[in-house]
């Protein structure tokens, strides 16, 4: 049962709450997608959430990002269902990283 929501913020959010401490953008498109565009953080493509979880514990703050928000909420909802991340706080980056390119 999920407990917790995460967030939907939008891209000049995300550019305020990058920076703070503690705090990782995690771009869940596949390599090939954020090596063709990408606004930076930590690439794990959706497949790979659950066995590369690992890399996102050291943050307090995850915002989960994609290319039209699609991914990135299937991403943050199944971070919120697993019990190592019920005490972070997860942004969904709404309408995607196709925002950015306006």
């Amino acid at each position: 049962m999920i407990t917790q929501a995460y967030t939907d913020i939008t891209l000049s959010a995300l550019n305020d709450l990058r920076d703070q401490a503690n705090t990782a953008v995690v771009d869940v498109r596949d390599e090939w997608e954020f090596d063709e565009f990408n606004i930076g953080g930590l690439n794990i493509p959706l497949p790979d959430i659950r066995a590369r979880k690992a890399e996102l514990l050291p943050y307090t703050t995850l915002i989960v990002i994609c290319t039209n928000g699609v991914r990135s909420r299937v991403a943050a909802k199944d971070l919120l269902r697993q019990p190592e991340f019920q005490g972070k706080i997860i942004y969904h980056l709404h309408g995607g990283i196709i925002e950015a390119e306006d």
